[in-house]
């Protein structure tokens, strides 16, 4: 189990995993500007425990895929992907014990050419 937090801690989540399996980045419009490393879990195994009533949505495009983000901070904290919507993906700087400046095997996830916006 590892904790994450927002900037101000005002948002807390618990995310159930043992160790990072995949570090994603994303060349959406929203990823590309966030510039943030990222891993994914099951819904079932990413939980908020502080600060629920702190989380604002931000939807775009077809309004499927949900980026939640601090009110106080305006950190990216999580999101559930408009590809998979029953997972979490969670902003691997909002945990303390990660240096996100020394991952080096990192995954792209091609956003900008999302295969649910083919024709």
């Amino acid at each position: 189990m590892i904790k994450l937090k927002c900037h101000c801690s005002y948002v807390e989540a618990e995310v159930n995993i043992l160790k990072l399996d995949k570090i994603l980045r994303c060349t959406c419009s929203i990823c590309k500007r966030k510039g943030t490393f990222m891993s994914l879990v099951k819904n079932e195994d990413f939980r908020i425990i502080k600060g629920e009533d702190k989380l604002s949505i931000y939807q775009f495009h077809t309004k499927v895929a949900k980026h939640y983000f601090c009110s106080n901070c305006g950190i990216y904290t999580h999101h559930n992907p408009r590809s998979n919507p029953k997972m979490t993906g969670f902003n691997l700087g909002c945990i303390d014990d990660i240096d996100t400046f020394s991952l080096n095997e990192v995954s792209i996830i091609d956003g900008k050419n999302h295969p649910l916006d083919k024709k």
